[in-house]
């Protein structure tokens, strides 16, 4: 598709958001975790497991993905567009800040509440999403290869891994609410644009046309 294409398609209320890349690793990722959601709850939750059977090939589908799950993050980094965003859900600044004491506030103004491209709530959730898939798949590759380590090892990995997947599992689910909860934001990982009046509404430090946003 032609460039001039492309922005005829939109019309000149829209900012382009997100490019192919963003929107590919974030479906391939979300489609990886959705599968190691689904069938860690058919190992844990008796009523699944009886429904599916099969366990051997559920445990096996649940470690490839968790495998997989890296993947897709690893690929986009070829992408110079996906490891800008990288660095600005990594920069933390003042309004930052700004947004947090506002959020426990429970101060819902948005002049309260200032954010570049992503607020702090999306950073803080996407280095701590990242952190907890790093530990998920490290404990899981101790309960995976068992000759390697020692029991107490082992035992401790299953702790954490039990754990910390009920964790993630609440953490989605807040996160899935939160993206029915705003049309215009999965408008922009499904299309790549937005509105500009959703954008100057909801990060008005956000300037798409600069380098720095």
């Amino acid at each position: 598709m032609s460039l001039r294409a492309d922005t005829q398609a939109h019309p000149t209320s829209d900012v382009r958001r997100f490019g192919r890349p963003q929107k590919w690793v974030h479906r391939a990722t979300a489609a990886l975790m959705g599968v190691c959601v689904a069938t860690a709850a058919c190992l844990y939750i008796p009523q699944f497991a009886e429904l599916v059977g099969r366990r051997a090939l559920v445990v096996r589908v649940h470690e490839w993905a968790g495998l997989a799950l890296p993947v897709p993050v690893l690929a986009g980094l070829a992408s110079r567009a996906f490891r800008a965003d990288l660095g600005f859900l990594n920069r933390f600044g003042p309004h930052d800040r700004v947004w947090l004491r506002a959020a426990l506030r429970r101060d819902k103004r948005r002049a309260s509440r200032p954010a570049g491209k992503f607020n702090a709530g999306q950073k803080i959730y996407a280095a701590w999403i990242a952190g907890a898939t790093l530990v998920m798949l490290g404990t899981g590759l101790l309960m995976w290869f068992t000759h390697l380590t020692p029991l107490m090892w082992r035992t401790s990995a299953t702790f954490v891994h039990d754990w910390l997947a009920l964790t993630i599992g609440i953490v989605l689910a807040g996160h899935i609410g939160m993206a029915l909860g705003d049309p215009e934001a999965r408008r922009g990982l499904r299309t790549g644009w937005v509105s500009k009046a959703w954008a100057s509404h909801e990060h008005p430090l956000w300037h798409p046309h600069n380098k720095d946003h």
